[in-house]
């Protein structure tokens, strides 16, 4: 029996130090296992106070795959008034890092723990941000957390493909002050915001700024679609639709020479809010205000308001 009860000490509490394993039942239902603390004291968790006696004490049966009875609180075992115990915290925690809540409240019901998806993501909140080394390629980049209106920064490691922190705008001074913590930043991929290259620029003028492959390949590409529907007019000319007959032709043909027929769902909005913004520029109204007004991004007021004629937004 003394074998068993030391066995039995090993398996349930591999870890604890200061446990003894006491009387063993065993019936056809369950195993019954009495365990007690060996130390001579404990501080009280109310008044901090070291005491070798017991102010008071209460039942509770945490969850274990092995159960530990009921027991003081001791390192190790479950925290004050905790349903489980930290062997089995940690098991769930660890699963919920790997699978997030749905997937690991599936998994941890197949080692026979039955707990929620709320309850893992409960229990992976608390835990402390890993230790993330200083990064010596950064990437920067927008994100939107409201399309057309609330834009924030993500900073990347481009080394490891790991996002490395996120800031709540996209303005030079956060990027700038950000980068200035982190000497180690040698380089700083970016794409051509302005907003980043000064950021980058007064953060970390040590740092050498490039544009990663992803952007140059964009930027060509919208380069070379821009140039082609400049000149769609000239290749139609070139080569002609055969599918489309004349009278076809004719009964979308704009008598203005734009290569947008009137009466196009795109064409007629564009040239539409063309007219609105020049309109509200010429009453003295500031682009800001106009942006409001007519609920458009900055950018959208701009490229209509420095276009002279709508047609120069057909791009598509």
């Amino acid at each position: 029996m003394e074998e068993v009860v030391l066995r039995l000490e090993e398996l349930l509490f591999p870890s604890i130090a200061d446990v003894a394993v006491l009387p063993v039942a065993v019936n056809d239902e369950a195993v019954r296992i009495e365990a007690r603390s060996t130390v001579a004291g404990a501080i009280c968790p109310g008044c901090s106070t070291w005491s070798q006696r017991i102010h008071s004490s209460y039942l509770r049966f945490p969850a274990k795959v092995p159960s530990g009875g009921s027991a003081e609180q001791l390192p190790g075992l479950p925290r004050r008034y905790g349903r489980r115990t930290e062997r089995l915290r940690s098991t769930l925690a660890a699963v919920g890092l790997a699978l997030a809540g749905r997937a690991a409240a599936r998994t941890a019901r197949v080692f026979g723990v039955s707990v929620s998806r709320s309850t893992v993501l409960r229990l992976v909140e608390p835990l402390p941000d890993p230790e993330v080394p200083a990064p010596r390629v950064v990437g920067v980049d927008e994100y939107a957390t409201r399309k057309g209106r609330h834009y924030g920064t993500v900073l990347v490691d481009v080394e490891s493909c790991r996002p490395v922190d996120l800031l709540p705008d996209r303005e030079a001074s956060s990027l700038a002050a950000w980068l200035a913590k982190r000497p180690t930043v040698e380089v700083v991929c970016r794409d051509r915001a302005p907003f980043f290259a000064e950021g980058a620029t007064t953060g970390a003028p040590q740092a050498v700024q490039v544009a990663d492959r992803w952007n140059l390949w964009r930027n060509l590409s919208e380069a070379a679609e821009r140039r082609v529907a400049d000149h769609r007019a000239c290749l139609r000319v070139l080569a002609p639709d055969p599918a489309q007959s004349a009278p076809e032709l004719e009964k979308f043909a704009d008598p203005s020479g734009s290569p947008w027929p009137t009466g196009h769902r795109f064409a007629d909005r564009t040239r539409a809010k063309h007219a609105t913004v020049h309109e509200l520029l010429a009453a003295g109204l500031s682009r800001r205000t106009i942006g409001r007004q007519l609920r458009m991004t900055s950018r959208t007021v701009k490229l209509l308001a420095d276009a002279a004629t709508p047609e120069e937004q057909f791009h598509g």
